[in-house]
């Protein structure tokens, strides 16, 4: 599959339910971390960008048209 698919089937499964479990949930800072670290090893999985190439997660999100996890969370809550 190609990158454009890939986003759009995370946008409509993974997003989504992340989005509506969050409506349960206490979020804390660990787990905002931990789910804005995972967010951020599958897109740059996703476009092929190591840590080795030093891009910043800003520059990832950028090239992938996501947002801060966290952010489209609390925006749901």
């Amino acid at each position: 599959m190609n990158k454009e698919t890939n986003l759009r089937i995370h946008s409509i499964t993974a997003k989504v339910a992340l989005k509506l479990e969050s409506e349960v949930w206490v979020l804390k800072k660990r787990k905002e971390q931990s789910l804005e670290a995972e967010k951020m090893k599958f897109l740059r999985h996703l476009l092929g960008i190591t840590k080795h190439d030093k891009e910043k997660n800003q520059c990832v999100r950028q090239k992938a048209g996501a947002q801060n996890m966290t952010k489209e969370i609390k925006q749901c809550q």
